[in-house]
């Protein structure tokens, strides 16, 4: 009995190891697809290309503002920071929930930035699965 008992542990524990992993790499992936989305983005960001940049937001950020709203934003904010010198990813966090937001699929991506006139900058960028299923753009914030 304690036999059977035992290979029934460690069966259970095989099958819970293997689907940790196949979780991870699949969050691995997520969060990987979700970077490289964000960093097409803030090419057209850098740019200049900020009309562009709304058109391949998410939904929920064409609906929040509008486009021409969204260019004199960043035409306000981006050029006394110069030039984009130096990006660093420091995180990606997968979440299912964010604070005024629905429900979703997520990545909370952070960068610290070097720009020509701001040496210290961190960008927030978040992407999210939109409704047809494709990671767009949903958040962009500077500090």
């Amino acid at each position: 009995m304690k036999k059977v008992f035992l290979i029934f542990t460690i069966l259970l524990l095989a099958i819970n190891f293997c689907y940790a992993e196949e979780t991870k790499t699949k969050l691995d992936s997520t969060k990987q697809n979700a970077i490289k989305v964000t960093n097409l983005w803030l090419t057209l960001v850098d740019e200049v290309k900020y009309g562009e940049s709304w058109e391949h937001a998410a939904s929920i950020f064409r609906n929040s503002v509008t486009k021409e709203n969204w260019e004199k934003a960043l035409n306000t904010l981006l050029p006394p920071l110069g030039k984009v010198i130096k990006r660093e990813l420091v995180s990606a966090k997968y979440l299912t929930s964010i604070p005024g937001a629905p429900d979703g699929e997520y990545v909370v991506i952070t960068y610290k930035t070097k720009f020509t006139n701001k040496s210290k900058a961190v960008e927030s960028i978040t992407p999210m699965k939109d409704e047809d299923g494709v990671w767009r753009v949903s958040g962009y914030f500077i500090k």
